[in-house]
């Protein structure tokens, strides 16, 4: 199989990965030809010990390790869409895990590979580059949990990340309430509710009214996991890691488009 037979699949991404590291398409673009070019040329290899699509985004990194430090000058910041500000004014190294693992779906392991580090360093890293937008992207809460001890559980967690929790709910009438008496920046819902209601249906008739993101937080996820409509990007299964749902809120906060727009 040819090198752009192998690497065809993976280009979309590596570049879509290059214009958010770089903060600029024109930009991003080039360092991946560049990287192609060194690749076409016998300059870089894709490494055997790597799958393909790890290998490529190595090879990427090896090209801006060389020659990136022109790129971090970020002058011209604030000429640039909000989601790019943020991104640049987060640590480039932090930055390049926080995207390798929430935007491309990486794992910590895979990550540590393509930037040639430790897996401790980038779990270090990617935790660094959360602090800086929960710190940024503060916001108000709404938890739609029946069980008290795993609503405050989650309460808790939202208050390590600086975020307000402005209404907790333990039904759908509870949580259109909550919303009507103060709109949430951010929603974590259960699926299964105290009066047997859904947490589905709560936040269909939320998202009516307001765009917001939403996690789900749920030991039913087959219900929500079906192909039979859109499926929801954040979904964590009980019992859960406190660091997953950590991760879980900065990701759907920064990637969410309309609190790109109320960042700026």
């Amino acid at each position: 199989m040819s090198l752009l037979a192998r690497l065809a699949p993976h280009l979309p991404y590596v570049r879509r990965y290059a214009r958010a590291l770089t903060g600029d398409q024109a930009t991003g673009d080039n360092y991946v030809r560049v990287a192609l070019e060194a690749l076409a040329a016998g300059e870089q290899q894709l490494s055997p010990d790597m799958t393909p699509r790890v290998a490529l985004y190595h090879v990427f990194h090896a090209i801006w390790v060389s020659t990136g430090a022109r790129l971090e000058d970020t002058s011209g910041v604030e000429a640039r869409d909000d989601a790019s500000q943020r991104l640049l004014r987060i640590a480039p190294r932090s930055r390049q895990a926080f995207l390798l693992t929430a935007l491309e779906g990486f794992t910590p392991s895979e990550a540590a590979q393509i930037l040639s580090a430790d897996p401790r360093e980038v779990e270090r890293l990617i935790g660094e580059a959360q602090s800086d937008i929960d710190a940024e992207l503060a916001t108000d809460v709404l938890v739609i949990e029946d069980e008290a001890i795993i609503s405050a559980d989650i309460q808790s967690l939202v208050k390590e990340l600086g975020h307000r929790v402005t209404g907790a709910a333990t039904t759908h009438d509870e949580a259109i309430d909550a919303v009507a008496r103060h709109k949430p920046g951010l929603v974590l819902a259960d699926i299964q509710l105290a009066d047997g209601s859904s947490g589905i249906d709560a936040v269909k008739d939320i998202l009516k009214s307001m765009d917001v993101p939403v996690i789900f937080i749920t030991a039913f996820p087959e219900r929500l996991l079906t192909g039979e409509r859109p499926e929801p990007t954040f979904l964590i299964t009980k019992p859960f890691q406190p660091e997953t749902v950590k991760a879980a809120i900065s990701q759907a906060l920064f990637f969410h488009p309309s609190r790109q727009k109320e960042a700026a």
